[in-house]
């Protein structure tokens, strides 16, 4: 029997532990002292006693947020990623979201083979569905009107876009997407979307929220002026993200920066999803689970 240890990560790492668990592999957890645990996951409060006798070793999405420490929100103290990465051996193999390029590459010096699930378009198109739910969801919670009617802008067309355009579509909403690449203008077009430039957007029109999915500055402080003081500004992009939020706040506007939304909305689908990638690229690999 094949053994997993899931270390740290959001309530989508405790959903993820559980199906592995279901699916009849034996899972060994660490960083979760805050959380409870599946039945048949056993957890362990050091992360070398999960670790040291796994086949394969799951890290979070992303693995660190300050790049220092294992990103374990439910742990009750710090995990060093220096312990982690000590704690690993030669012919283990390690799957992580987000891989700093310096972490991948001392993994593999140690003989550890390492992945990067985040970079696989199985996981990116599915947690477009729940990433999209989450950020309708946090419209209609801070908006002072319906979405029916409302005026959406929407930045980029990508993956999360095109879902979340479809979402706003379908309750009504007028919405606007902002595109670099005229072939997703004309996309947005032929579904009913209104469609502009991203380096039109001082001229685009009043919106009552905005979404952004680029992870690149897009709303500096002249694009930030151009927006009423109403609109709300949901930033959905990883980071760096796509907003001056210190600009934003100066002018008085309302920002939410939305990360990780499908561990906080879904975390029992974004759970299932991940396993389900883990597990599709153990096989491609040649690894026997």
């Amino acid at each position: 029997m094949n053994t997993f240890a899931v270390l740290g990560g959001d309530l989508r790492f405790v959903y993820l532990a559980g199906a592995l668990a279901e699916d009849g592999f034996s899972v060994i957890t660490a960083g979760f002292d805050h959380t409870d645990l599946p039945h048949c996951v056993t957890g362990c409060t050091r992360v070398d006693q999960a670790a040291k006798g796994a086949d394969f070793v799951i890290l979070p999405l992303p693995v660190t947020t300050d790049g220092t420490t294992l990103n374990a929100p439910f742990s009750r103290s710090t995990l060093p990623l220096a312990d982690m990465v000590s704690c690993l051996h030669a012919g283990q193999t390690v799957l992580g979201g987000q891989l700093q390029p310096a972490l991948l590459q001392e993994l593999q010096e140690n003989g550890v083979r390492a992945f990067d699930y985040f970079s696989r378009e199985e996981l990116i198109v599915q947690n477009a569905v729940p990433t999209a739910e989450g950020a309708l969801q946090l419209a209609l919670e801070e908006l002072p009107v319906t979405l029916a009617g409302a005026s959406c802008l929407v930045t980029g067309f990508g993956r999360v876009s095109k879902a979340l355009c479809r979402l706003l579509y379908a309750l009504g909403a007028n919405v606007t997407v902002a595109a670099r690449r005229v072939s997703d203008r004309a996309l947005a077009g032929t579904l009913g979307y209104a469609a502009v430039p991203l380096t039109a957007l001082a001229d685009a029109g009043a919106f009552d929220v905005v979404f952004n999915t680029v992870p690149a500055l897009i709303f500096d402080e002249p694009r930030l002026r151009a927006l009423a003081p109403s609109t709300l500004i949901i930033d959905l992009a990883s980071r760096p993200g796509g907003v001056d939020f210190a600009a934003a706040a100066g002018l008085g506007l309302k920002t939410i920066w939305a990360l990780s939304l499908p561990g906080r909305v879904a975390p029992k689908s974004a759970g299932i999803i991940l396993k389900d990638t883990v597990l599709n690229i153990l096989k491609e690999e040649g690894e026997a689970v």
